[in-house]
């Protein structure tokens, strides 16, 4: 089976000095030579990174003929909020290639973020395709179909050149394609080694010309339309010089480093609370980033009866 098997405890939900949930998961940080430098659990263990691909996904497409602005390619990048500076920048890529938005074929959604959604909703608003926080990733490909006259409407079809291009690009990096299934979006999500995802992002972030610089340098460049207003991935690429990061469903988190350095994380059971709160304890052990950002990224707390009566802790990281 293709899975994380039984990793270890890696944060805890503790409530009034009370150890109320724990959480699983593994770690891995590379060196730039690949090497492994830090880890627990077995990190050797398949996944699928989910959203946090998508800056490979990104790569694909620029190494196929996408010439976008550097905007446009974050926003192809990312998992956006829903703000209107997403949606326009989507909107931009798409006109951009003579399509509009009823060419997207990703699952309609309602934005991603609460206050966004709630927004929405009070507009009377329902669930849309450029809505969905992988909207930007999926005009991406379409634009890539335009350039190469590529069929549009199978785009997501995993033998569609676009995403046989993904597939080539794992493994040019010396990667293996470990699995294959479908993403929440509706396109293939591809699984790998947790370590050789750490890797990818080393590679990606160290990068000194070429299509990989220009998908790092675009991310680097507009960290708010990877993310959005107020999340983390934007605060870590904001706060850590050179830093690439992207959060992906299901408990994955990716960053890399511009000397090569990749780290990688998936919690086991999921849910998406103790993600943070294990990578600020990461860039705590590697001093990187201010403390301010690093007790931002640990800051999880509990409440009771509107009180901070506990936390969500790393351990031992």
């Amino acid at each position: 089976m293709v899975n994380v098997g039984d990793p270890p405890v890696v944060a805890q939900v503790v409530r009034n000095g009370f150890v109320e949930s724990s959480h699983r998961g593994i770690v891995v940080v590379t060196r730039a030579d690949g090497s492994v430098s830090y880890s627990r659990g077995d990190y050797q263990s398949n996944i699928l990174p989910r959203s946090s691909l998508k800056p490979i996904q990104a790569l694909a497409m620029v190494r196929c003929g996408l010439q976008v602005p550097s905007d446009q390619l974050a926003v192809a990048c990312a998992s956006h909020s829903g703000e209107p500076m997403h949606l326009q920048t989507v909107l931009d890529l798409l006109h951009g290639a003579g399509l509009d938005e009823s060419a997207l074929r990703n699952t309609p959604d309602l934005p991603l973020m609460d206050a966004q959604r709630n927004e929405w909703i009070a507009e009377r608003r329902g669930p849309s395709s450029l809505a969905q926080n992988c909207s930007g990733k999926h005009a991406a490909m379409l634009a890539t179909c335009v350039v190469n006259d590529w069929p549009l409407e199978t785009y997501l079809n995993r033998g569609h050149p676009t995403q046989q291009a993904v597939i080539e690009t794992i493994r040019g990096f010396g990667m293996r394609v470990a699995w294959t299934s479908i993403d929440g979006c509706g396109a293939p999500a591809l699984g790998v080694s947790l370590v050789g995802l750490a890797r990818m992002y080393g590679m990606l972030a160290a990068a000194t010309e070429g299509a990989e610089k220009e998908v790092a340098d675009a991310m680097r460049a507009h960290p708010e339309l990877v993310g959005g207003t107020g999340r983390d991935v934007t605060d870590l690429m904001r706060g850590i010089p050179g830093m690439i990061a992207k959060d992906g469903a299901e408990g994955v988190y990716a960053a890399g480093l511009p000397d090569g350095r990749g780290i990688a994380l998936k919690i086991a059971d999921g849910g998406i609370r103790a993600r943070p709160v294990v990578m600020g304890a990461v860039l705590r052990r590697l001093w990187l980033g201010d403390a301010p950002l690093r007790t931002r990224m640990m800051d999880m707390p509990i409440y009771g009866r509107g009180q901070v009566v506990g936390a969500v802790i790393p351990i031992d990281i």
